[in-house]
């Protein structure tokens, strides 16, 4: 055999063990990923990109940041992770972007809100529908506070975005999820005045509109639009579900704590009964697994990320082993988790400008730092997110 033979040979070994291993089709750069950051030191703000190595989850920068509005401040990924929703505060915008082959972010088209000061982004699983909630309703400003809204763009085919419609929720909204087994939608509203609370609804399948749920009623009093609904703690600041859609989480930045809720079949929530669970100091982010048995919260002002295993059949959160306080740079302010592997996890960090990585342990949930973390970002980190480079298993959750 001569040594072209040889090397033939070689090459188509190598070949079929990554079809075997199914590598071949998503990481044949052995990126498995796409983290994309918010940032808003410059006017308009910017988006870094990263792309996520395989093996490490050490990230590398994908060209240069791309331009995204007036104080860029969430984002989301469409469920296909081939486009991005980012929501520009000072714009009362949203920005649609597409994920190009290597990772880079390419701005499609922008939308206004029928009202001011965006706060929160989600999308539906099937990719359906889009929901901003907005501080203020047309007319409406810090001067002379009023309503808040969630609006509800249908996704077109191509990912545009169709006509906005709104619904009017409390003087606060500062979050939002959409379950992924039932067409429930859940608002967080932080009241200024009144308790805060969680306001529930039921999507509409055509059209995406909101009907409160049992426990949920919006009303207006002395001209303004108030929501009553699921007590939400002291001053909440985050709220998620995880994805077989039984148990939404909130954290409490005032009262440093962690609210859990069981959902009932009719989509209203009954708190769990041995929470609240405590958190580090001012939590304001959270997220949980694409498994959905690992929650983590960011404290802001503890510095830290801290890990929580979820009891598959209660809900209840408890101590996540090796990852109870584990250090983060300073101001952590939003993470996520990788839906690809699920086993890279970032972090934000709004007063240094950096992101820090960790590998997480599936069967503890520990966390190890990821090589090269920290990363640099371009300055005033808001939020982040990330998309998996192709298909993978942990994106295949059953109830």
């Amino acid at each position: 055999m001569n040594l072209n033979e040889t090397s033939r040979i070689a090459k188509a070994s190598i070949v079929s063990l990554a079809m075997v291993l199914g590598l071949s089709a998503c990481t044949r750069d052995y990126t498995v990923a796409y983290v994309y950051m918010t940032t808003a030191k410059s006017s308009p703000g910017l988006i870094d990109q990263y792309a996520v190595d395989y093996a490490s989850g050490a990230l590398t920068s994908i060209g240069s940041p791309v331009a995204a509005g007036n104080k860029p401040v969430s984002l989301v990924a469409s469920p296909s992770g081939l486009f991005i929703y980012v929501i520009n505060q000072l714009d009362s915008t949203v920005q649609e972007f597409a994920v190009q082959g290597n990772g880079s972010l390419v701005s499609k088209n922008v939308y206004k809100i029928n009202g001011s000061l965006p706060t929160s982004i989600a999308i539906d699983p099937a990719g359906q529908f889009l929901y901003v909630t907005f501080t203020y309703q047309t007319g409406y400003s810090a001067a002379t506070p009023g309503p808040g809204g969630v609006a509800i763009f249908p996704v077109n085919p191509d990912n545009s975005l169709g006509t906005v419609s709104t619904v009017n929720v409390g003087n606060n909204p500062v979050g939002v999820t959409v379950s992924f087994f039932n067409r429930f939608v859940y608002v967080l509203d932080q009241e200024p005045v009144l308790p805060p609370v969680i306001l529930g609804f039921s999507q509409n399948a055509s059209n995406g509109a909101l009907t409160p749920l049992p426990g949920t009623t919006i009303t207006t009093v002395a001209g303004k639009t108030a929501g009553t609904g699921y007590a939400a703690g002291v001053v909440p600041s985050a709220i998620a579900e995880e994805p077989t859609a039984r148990f939404v989480y909130v954290t409490d930045q005032i009262a440093n704590q962690l609210i859990g809720y069981v959902v009932q079949a009719n989509g209203s929530l009954v708190p769990m009964v041995n929470g609240p669970f405590s958190t580090g100091l001012f939590p304001i982010n959270l997220t949980i697994d694409p498994r959905g048995r690992l929650l983590y919260v960011v404290n802001y002002n503890a510095n830290t990320v801290q890990g929580y295993a979820i009891d598959t059949a209660t809900g209840t959160p408890s101590g996540a082993v090796g990852a109870f306080q584990t250090a983060t740079g300073t101001g952590p302010n939003c993470v996520a988790i990788d839906p690809a592997l699920g086993e890279y996890m970032y972090v934000s960090n709004n007063l240094d400008n950096t992101l820090t990585g960790e590998k997480l342990t599936p069967g503890t949930g520990g966390v190890v730092a990821v090589q090269n973390s920290p990363f640099l970002g371009s300055g005033t980190p808001t939020c982040l997110t990330v998309v998996a480079n192709g298909a993978h298993a942990t994106q295949l959750i059953t109830p």
